[in-house]
């Protein structure tokens, strides 16, 4: 095994590695932060007396906007109170989304930790750290999450939300994926019989004695169904739903589900699979 040399370059001080240089590799290829699969929602927003946000992505699976900002060298408060800033109008402006804060520099500080310690979780942020790496004349971005998700005080899917019926999600989704919502459901009743399903506006929930009971949820498309189920990762697990030719999403690390874009095949097919992450989520949601 050939060994290549490599070294960290500071991009503060670097003449061609800006933060523009950085936006432009992070608004190609979102992925690079590790945070799933994101669309660009926007670059250089405009802000009401607020200057402007280096980056807006969203993932349209979970209604959920990241408001991204950039900073060469390390973190320091102006840019922590900047990122809140702009957090904050966005979510105010589009409340109809989950919001998350996300600082992106090159050293996360001890200090960062610290001011960010004062808003006692009530922020939903992550931090990643980011390095440029040169190997021989490449140069490469590594990205490393530092923070989370601080997200303390941000209600889950089992608190309050809008009534539905079925109708609304025939409409939403179609007839055909409200029937594998169904075969799904019967997989689950196998598990827990005393459960119905709950509609509401954004998601189909589960509910137990007239309560929510969410270890499990779907969101009917119109040729699949997204669902959802509240189990810790790990590695062992992800490999086995890939392996198996289940379309795993990106992990949803806010509320700790495994989310999977299922077909009608999948689930006759995967059906020992699938109760056995149901009871997984079962057991997870209890305890």
């Amino acid at each position: 095994m050939q060994y290549v040399p490599h070294k960290r370059i500071p991009m503060k001080l670097h003449p061609e590695l800006t933060e523009k240089w950085v936006q432009q590799r992070l608004a190609d290829n979102p992925s690079l932060l590790g945070l799933g699969d994101l669309e660009v929602k926007d670059l250089e927003r405009l802000q009401p007396r607020a200057g402007r946000l280096d980056m807006l992505l969203s993932d349209p699976e979970t209604a959920t906007r990241y408001e991204v900002e950039i900073q060469l060298g390390a973190t320091d408060e102006s840019h922590i109170i900047r990122t809140i800033e702009y957090w904050d109008l966005e979510r105010k402006r589009y409340p109809a989304y989950d919001h998350v804060g996300v600082i992106v520099a090159e050293d996360i500080t001890a200090r960062f930790f610290n001011v960010i310690g004062l808003f006692n979780g009530s922020i939903p942020l992550i931090a990643v750290q980011m390095n440029a790496i040169e190997v021989g004349d490449v140069v490469t971005l590594v990205f490393t999450t530092v923070l989370d998700h601080v997200a303390i005080g941000v209600e889950d899917d089992d608190g309050p939300d809008e009534p539905r019926d079925r109708a609304y999600w025939e409409k939403k989704g179609s007839t055909f994926s409200l029937g594998l919502t169904d075969e799904l459901f019967g997989l689950v009743r196998k598990v827990e019989p005393n459960v119905q399903l709950k509609y509401n506006k954004n998601y189909i929930g589960l509910a137990r004695d007239g309560l929510a009971s969410n270890f499990v949820s779907f969101r009917p498309r119109k040729q699949h169904v997204l669902a959802e189920f509240k189990v810790p990762r790990s590695d062992e697990l992800t490999e086995r739903l890939q392996d198996a030719g289940i379309e795993v999403l990106a992990y949803q690390t806010r509320w700790g589900r495994y989310r999977m874009q299922l077909l009608a095949d999948d689930i006759q097919v995967h059906s020992v699979l699938l109760l056995e992450l149901i009871e997984a989520a079962r057991e997870n949601y209890n305890a």
